[in-house]
């Protein structure tokens, strides 16, 4: 029986002081969330940047958008075999090996002379971040017991990364003007030379005592499965969803990923067990996690075409008036864990998706006058906050109950999901727009089917998990 799985305890448990962290757990997990702060703002970071960038170095329109295409692609695709791998070659040299390639493929990025350079960097970036985001997690998940110390740390992990993907956004637009493209590039390597100087002397090896097999024909499979479904997921937003390439990466990602758990079965040491796959917190969790984190980016999209097409922003003041919404996460991450210990990582994913769905639904009723701006404000904010509480009860739910050599494992599934679920929704979206005669039509009727999945993503927990509720020390 697992954390999530047992029935409420007496109040006299209750009682019982909760744990705090040392001295030491503090360092761990600044070092730990100033790298995954800094990931987060990669996914962003190049945003504003990118016809600035395709005017120096000679990209084509159409080329400018595997700038993006490439990092997605490394970083979801290998995501979990690299989660695996650090489970077995150890978490911290799988963490300390990431960091340094992300910070010698941000120097060569930021020096690049040609597109041809600067897509081999992008593509290191994303390797390097399918690396350290997993390894990283389990080595977080690994250093806290389960329970409310390892709820607060991913409170403020979740927090520190989604203002990360807002920095990320600022910082593009600032960057870019006041200096160059190159520096979205060169601020990640002092970051990195940090982490690497202090993190061997914080962080502690994490791995099992027997090292098992690489599963190759599994990695194969889901690695080949999740390239595809990320390719043909990009390469819809831009040819639409009928494009024969499309079809045929969607496709092949369709066969490769229902072939997987075959492919575990018949594996002496499978990259991903069946009795992890069968888990209904696994499978539930990170389904409401993928459309917590494919809502939320793709209302991003949705609303920056709204404050620049409809409202007639800059990019700047675009990406500026997002920094509500990265309050509004900030705060989500920090209340989660309390919520969570009060009530339940499934009280969580329920209360936090409804409260994203409402904040949503509001935005149905944005016009195309000046006097909305404060509705998209006040709404974005409030959704932040549930966002931010459903994400933090995925990542508790994704996480529990499992030993602490399979962390690796169970983080790479949920940093999949979160990479996936980034790179799905603004396609969808984008489909859902161009089915109106306006864009203002457009986005409302793109915003109801984003409201809907909210709540989709709500009730497949609230009907499909046990209510649960665990002790202020996090034993069941």
């Amino acid at each position: 029986m697992t954390a999530l799985d047992t029935p409420p305890v007496p109040a006299a448990s209750k009682a019982t002081a909760a744990p705090r962290m040392d001295g030491r757990m503090r360092l761990v997990l600044v070092v730990l969330l100033v790298a995954q702060f800094m990931l987060a703002v990669d996914f962003s970071i190049l945003n504003v940047a990118l016809p600035v960038i395709g005017k120096g170095l000679g990209f084509s329109l159409g080329g400018l958008q595997w700038i993006a295409t490439a990092f997605a692609l490394a970083a979801a695709g290998f995501t979990l075999l690299f989660g695996r791998v650090a489970d077995l070659l150890g978490r911290r040299r799988v963490f300390l090996g990431g960091m340094a390639v992300l910070g010698a493929a941000s120097l060569a990025g930021g020096l690049a002379t040609t597109p041809e350079l600067l897509m081999a960097a992008r593509v290191a970036q994303g390797l390097a971040t399918a690396a350290v985001t997993p390894a990283g997690l389990s080595l977080l998940t690994s250093a806290f017991p389960e329970g409310p110390l390892r709820d607060k740390a991913l409170g403020l992990n979740g927090a520190l990364m989604s203002a990360g993907f807002t920095t990320g956004a600022v910082l593009s637009g600032v960057l870019t003007d006041l200096l160059s493209w190159r520096w979205a590039f060169f601020i990640n390597v002092p970051v990195a030379l940090a982490v690497l100087l202090v993190a061997p002397a914080v962080i502690e090896e994490s791995r099992p005592v027997e090292r098992p097999r690489l599963d190759v024909p599994g990695a194969i499979t889901v690695t080949g499965g999740l390239l595809a479904l990320v390719y043909g997921l990009t390469a819809a937003g831009e040819h639409g969803w009928t494009d024969p390439g499309v079809l045929v990466a969607l496709a092949a990602a369709v066969a490769l990923l229902t072939a997987f758990p075959f492919v575990e079965r018949r594996s002496a040491a499978p990259l991903v067990p069946i009795r992890v796959l069968k888990r209904r917190t696994v499978v539930w969790g990170n389904l409401a996690g993928l459309l917590a984190f494919a809502t939320e980016t793709s209302l991003v999209f949705l609303m920056t075409l709204h404050l620049q097409d409809v409202l007639g922003f800059s990019p700047l003041a675009a990406g500026l008036s997002f920094g509500v919404l990265g309050a509004g996460t900030v705060l989500g991450g920090l209340f989660a864990p309390r919520f969570i210990g009060r009530f339940s990582p499934r009280t969580a994913l329920v209360a936090g998706g409804v409260l994203q769905a409402v904040a949503t639904l509001s935005l149905v009723g944005l016009g195309d006058g000046p006097g909305t701006y404060g509705l998209l404000l006040a709404a974005t904010f409030a959704g932040g906050i549930g966002n931010m509480l459903a994400i933090v009860g995925f990542m508790v739910t994704a996480t529990s109950g499992l030993p602490d050599a399979e962390q690796g494992m169970a983080t790479g599934i949920a940093t999949m999901t979160q990479q996936v679920g980034i790179t799905l929704g603004t396609p969808v979206m984008s489909a859902v727009v161009v089915t109106a005669a306006t864009l203002p039509d457009g986005v409302a009727r793109a915003v109801l089917v984003n409201a809907a999945a909210v709540l989709v993503a709500a009730l497949a927990p609230a009907l499909l998990l046990r209510r649960s509720r665990r002790q202020p020390d996090g034993r069941a």
